[in-house]
């Protein structure tokens, strides 16, 4: 079954999250944040045991994909530069 509006709503809540994350890495600079940090920060650490951290990391996964951001040597994310 389709719902438009639930699929609006989903978006606007990606849209959100990656501008939070966005947000947060801004304010970072050139030090950069760890998932858990990221996660902690934002709430969204949360996760079954032994599997915290996969919603942060999975907005993470998006914006590199989108080249918003991207993860160094360190596993430290940081807004990729243009």
């Amino acid at each position: 079954m389709e719902d438009p509006k639930a699929y609006q709503l989903a978006q606007k809540g990606m849209a959100d999250l990656k501008s939070a994350v966005y947000r947060l890495l801004t304010t970072a600079g050139d030090n950069g944040m760890r998932n858990v940090d990221i996660g902690l920060a934002l709430g969204i650490y949360q996760g079954h045991k032994g599997h915290e951290g996969h919603i942060p990391r999975t907005v993470l996964a998006i914006m590199e994909g989108e080249g918003t951001v991207k993860q160094d040597a360190e596993k430290l994310w940081h807004l990729a530069r243009k």
